[in-house]
């Protein structure tokens, strides 16, 4: 079995970390994810475009909010939120 691959996808894990901090930069989700700063903005971009993000300017940085109420997308997660996605999952490095 290969070691490389993990449950979740990186939008998950974007949102996970933004939920932790709706002020970090991309700078730093690339980091905490071990991915590119462009992957990270390619990730909230399409966050962003299917409402499950929303952005707002504050200063030089972005703020960012999650629409919890959104639903999840895959046919077998039907009727799931976000928000619910999240509540189960938790903060990024706790046990």
């Amino acid at each position: 079995m290969s070691k490389s691959w993990t449950l979740l996808s990186h939008h998950a894990h974007v949102l996970i970390a933004l939920d932790q901090d709706p002020d970090y930069t991309i700078d730093q989700i690339a980091q905490i994810l071990g991915i590119t700063s462009r992957s990270v903005v390619n990730l909230i971009n399409d966050l962003v475009e299917d409402g499950y993000v929303s952005k707002t300017k504050d200063g030089r940085n972005n703020h960012y909010e999650i629409n919890k109420k959104a639903p999840l997308r895959h046919s077998t997660s039907q009727g799931k939120t976000v928000g619910q996605l999240i509540a189960a999952l938790g903060e990024l490095g706790k046990n």
